[in-house]
């Protein structure tokens, strides 16, 4: 077993069970891509096994912390049979759902999202490439589904070396799926659609929010960066009558008309417009136009903490257009999913945009991703989705 020592004072993180091992940290050793590695102390104590990674600035990932444990295909059984076990004991209303969700599940580089009956998984890490059929071998155990179709796609596959994958790894067949999220139905398609097919981690939100235009008798409702319009059929479901879909991709809004008339909604009450979202808010505030409630669930401006800065302009300004376009008692539903913007600073840029617009308005809710995307005690990192639900004053 091949072993990388760190440099003195580097082992604090790993005592404290945070998985990463960056570059800098290591004074000697190392190992194939993927390869598992004994991780020490400049002292020589152990800390843990972790997958070695040549290119990545993450050097190593941990495996595991226990050194009695081995790095082989039941390891890899045991920790996805218990993310699925957990995923079974959560109230889900719906047929999709995150079954693995990467270092939150103790399988740093994997993440495996179901919809109804295929999974779809991503590997974005050295180590989980190089154990990609035992873990596959092991998903379809765990679930007794027999379809895995890959989407190791992202741009984090070539910071470790690794080219993008997007193909059916067991079984073949259509990618189309519908997928029941509370009293609602969608489509998506596990090869072309965002992430791994779909926004999942927002399905308890977009009940939220549904819930929150009934109780409000909010009925223009303006959905920003909308995607396939998970929001917008929400607002629908709660009794809005004037929904716009605002997004730049045009097939992206056409299955968000698509889902318009699947929940059985008057497709006079949706309205799907191919735009820049900036440019809709500013020309909607010259027009004088004003809204009961508006989402803002923009993409990732800000992957990293290097970012947060730029990001943190472009956040500002979509905010503080949507309180100016608010009615007073008006909602606004605002994201980021931004990793490098802590819930505290998106706070704060959004606290910004209401002293420019100028407005204010009560926090009625703080708001994250749903369970099956867990963050964990010792892996803050995992905190990406963070949302207020505000209601203007």
């Amino acid at each position: 077993m091949k072993t990388i020592r760190l440099r003195a004072g580097k082992e604090r993180s790993l005592q404290r069970r945070h998985p990463w091992v960056f570059e800098g940290s290591i004074a000697k050793g190392g190992g194939d891509s993927g390869e598992t590695v004994r991780v020490e102390s400049s002292d020589g104590q152990f800390l843990g096994w972790a997958a070695y990674s040549p290119q990545s600035l993450i050097r190593a990932r941990v495996w595991s912390f226990d050194e009695s444990e081995r790095i082989d295909a039941a390891f890899f059984q045991r920790r996805i049979a218990a993310a699925v076990a957990v995923r079974a004991r959560l109230p889900i209303a719906s047929n999709a759902m995150r079954l693995v969700h990467g270092e939150a599940d103790g399988l740093p580089g994997l993440v495996v999202d179901r919809y109804d009956d295929v999974l779809s998984v991503q590997f974005s890490s050295a180590g989980t490439e190089r154990w990609k059929a035992q873990i596959a071998d092991a998903l379809l155990a765990a679930t007794g589904l027999t379809k895995i179709f890959e989407r190791s796609d992202a741009n984090v596959r070539a910071l470790e070396g690794l080219p993008e994958v997007r193909a059916w790894l067991r079984g073949e067949g259509p990618t189309e799926r519908t997928i029941q999220e509370h009293q609602w139905q969608l489509t998506l398609d596990v090869a072309e659609g965002h992430k791994t097919g779909y926004y999942l981690d927002q399905r308890d939100n977009r009940k939220k929010f549904a819930d929150t235009v009934r109780q409000y008798g909010c009925q223009r409702v303006l959905n920003c960066f909308s995607y396939t319009g998970g929001f917008s059929v929400a607002a629908l479901a709660g009794g809005a009558t004037d929904v716009t879909s605002v997004d730049s991709s045009g097939p992206s809004l056409a299955r968000a008309t698509a889902h318009v008339a699947l929940n059985g909604f008057d497709p006079a009450h949706h309205k799907a417009l191919d735009a820049d979202v900036n440019a809709t808010l500013r020309q909607a505030l010259q027009n004088g136009e004003r809204y009961d409630a508006i989402v803002l669930d923009p993409p990732k401006f800000a992957p990293t903490a290097a970012h947060a800065e730029r990001a943190a302009r472009a956040y500002k300004d979509i905010n503080r257009l949507a309180l100016k376009l608010l009615q007073p008692g008006g909602i606004l539903f605002t994201f980021s999913c931004s990793g490098g913007i802590p819930p505290d600073l998106f706070h704060k840029i959004v606290a910004g945009a209401g002293l420019d617009a100028p407005a204010d308005g009560f926090i009625l809710d703080r708001v994250g991703a749903t369970p099956d995307h867990p963050q964990t005690i010792c892996f803050p990192e995992g905190e990406y989705l963070k949302g207020l639900l505000i209601l203007k004053r």
